[in-house]
C-alpha cells in the first residue's frame, strides 16, 4: 500500500499558484446531527430527479455505514443545519429509519454554502469503469469474481486506466462492463469462448477486445452452441480471419447506413 506523497505534484502545483497565503477557512467539526436537524436549500440544491431516486434508492438498499461519506453542513438559523453535500445520503438514511447521521460541519453563509456546492459537485474525480470492477473483484462480488474467472480463462486483462487501442498488448480491455453484461445474457462458456476467439488466434489481435466484437461473437456463439462447442476447429478459422479489417467494413457498412 501507498503512503499520501504530494512530492511528484509540489513543482508544477506551486509553479503557477499564487494562493499560498490564502487563509483556509476556520477547520470544520464532525458530529453526529439528527436527521430532522437538515434543511436542504432550492437556491442551488438540486431536486431529487428520477435519476437521483435510483440513486436513493440503490443507497438505501445497500446501506452500508462503511460506504458512507460524512454529510457536509453549515450551522444556520433556530439550530438547524443546511445540507451543501449529501442530501441523498441522508435522505437513504431517512428511509433506513435512521435517526441521525454524521456529518462535517463547516462555517459558511449562504453564498459560500453555493459555492461550496459548486466545487465539490464540480471537481468530482470519476471513477471509471475498470476501477469500479477492480474494486467490485477486490470486494468478492459474486457477479465481478466470475467475470475475473472467466477473462483469466481467456487470457484477458481488464485494464485498471483507459488506454487506446492502438497502445494495447494482447488480451487486455477496458470494457468489463460490456464481458459482464455479455455473462449475464449469454452464460460464462460462450463468454470464454467468444473472447478466445481473439485472444488465441493469430497474433492475439491486440486492441480488439472493445465492445463491438466481445457483443457479436458473444452474440453468435451465445445462439449457436454447435460453433461454440467446436473446440479447436472454431480457433483453426480464426486464425485467418482479420478482426480490424472486419471492424472497420462493418462501420464503414453501418455509417452509409446498411448492416453488417
Amino acid at each position: 500500500m501507498r503512503t499520501i506523497d504530494p512530492a511528484p505534484y509540489q513543482k508544477a502545483f506551486w509553479a503557477d499558484f499564487a494562493g499560498a497565503d490564502r487563509d483556509l477557512g476556520a477547520a470544520p467539526m464532525l458530529q453526529w446531527i439528527k436527521i430532522e436537524q437538515l434543511r436542504v436549500d432550492p437556491s442551488y440544491q438540486r431536486d431529487i430527479t428520477a435519476e437521483g431516486r435510483r440513486s436513493l434508492f440503490s443507497i438505501a438498499r445497500g446501506f452500508d455505514w462503511c460506504k458512507f461519506a460524512p454529510v457536509i453542513v453549515a450551522p444556520i438559523e433556530g439550530g438547524l443545519y443546511a445540507v451543501i453535500d449529501g442530501q441523498h445520503r441522508a435522505t437513504a438514511a431517512a428511509l433506513r429509519k435512521i435517526e441521525s447521521v454524521p456529518c462535517e460541519v463547516v462555517i459558511a453563509d449562504r453564498a459560500e454554502q453555493a459555492s461550496a456546492f459548486a466545487a465539490i459537485n464540480g471537481q468530482v474525480t470519476k471513477v471509471s469503469s475498470m476501477s469500479m470492477y477492480h474494486a467490485r473483484v477486490s470486494a468478492g462480488e459474486k457477479a465481478a469474481v466470475e467475470c475475473d474467472e472467466v477473462c483469466r480463462a481467456a487470457e484477458v486483462t481488464v485494464l485498471r486506466y483507459p488506454v487506446q487501442a492502438t497502445l494495447m498488448k494482447r488480451g487486455e480491455t477496458i470494457a468489463p462492463n460490456v464481458i459482464l453484461a455479455a455473462i449475464a445474457r449469454h452464460g460464462r462458456d460462450a463468454v470464454i469462448t467468444a473472447l478466445s476467439c481473439v485472444t488465441q488466434t493469430s497474433d492475439g489481435n491486440p486492441g480488439m477486445l472493445g465492445k463491438p466484437v466481445i457483443e457479436a461473437l458473444c452474440t453468435v456463439l451465445g445462439t449457436v452452441p454447435a460453433w461454440r462447442d467446436a473446440g479447436g476447429g472454431l480457433l483453426d478459422a480464426f486464425d485467418d480471419f482479420d478482426f480490424k479489417h472486419e471492424l472497420t467494413e462493418a462501420r464503414v457498412t453501418h455509417h452509409r447506413g446498411g448492416s453488417r
